[in-house]
């Protein structure tokens, strides 16, 4: 089995992205891996119009990674006012637990340190996603107690299924290269 490569997505990259990160969220397809929201939200979880904007801004990131030619993982980072953000991060259902997603997470920390020089890392999650924050938790993020209400009615977010929803962030310490 060959590396993985690591890239910077162009818009050309924003139908396969689309397609990979409604894999790993959303609709039956999803539950084939562990990170599937299928049982809170409905609806899409990307649109060509948001991967446009986030290509778009500057100090912002789709890195991608791949293994001979075939997209694997995603995630978004950003400098959010001089902090790492940490977002739309996705593996193929089918390649969960192989430890993409781990290199994925190096590769976004990493670059958001050497590109950016932010020292720290934040991410958002759903917080009735324990599992999920835990795998968070054992690759060095925190709970930082900080939860913010979920957008009901803003259909970017999805579609709820519960009225429970809440946001909540963590983060990481990076080491920014001399």
């Amino acid at each position: 089995m060959s590396t993985l490569t690591f890239r910077a997505a162009t818009a050309a990259d924003i139908p396969a992205l689309i397609t990979l990160v409604t894999s790993a969220y959303r609709g039956d397809a999803s539950r084939a891996g562990w990170t599937t929201e299928a049982d809170l939200l409905d609806g899409a979880r990307i649109d060509a119009q948001g991967l446009q904007a986030d290509l778009a801004k500057p100090r912002s990131t789709i890195l991608l990674a791949e293994r001979d030619g075939h997209l694997l993982a995603c995630a978004h980072v950003a400098d959010d006012n001089g902090k790492g953000y940490f977002g739309m991060f996705s593996v193929d259902p089918a390649q969960q637990g192989g430890g993409i997603g781990k290199q994925m997470m190096d590769a976004a920390e990493a670059h958001a340190a050497r590109e950016w020089g932010v020292s720290v890392m934040q991410m958002t999650v759903i917080d009735v996603r324990e599992e999920l924050i835990a795998f968070y938790e054992r690759r060095g993020y925190a709970r930082t107690g900080i939860k913010k209400p979920f957008p009901y009615g803003d259909e970017r977010f999805g579609i709820p299924k519960r009225d429970d929803l809440r946001f909540e962030i963590l983060e990481k310490p990076l080491v920014v290269p001399a």
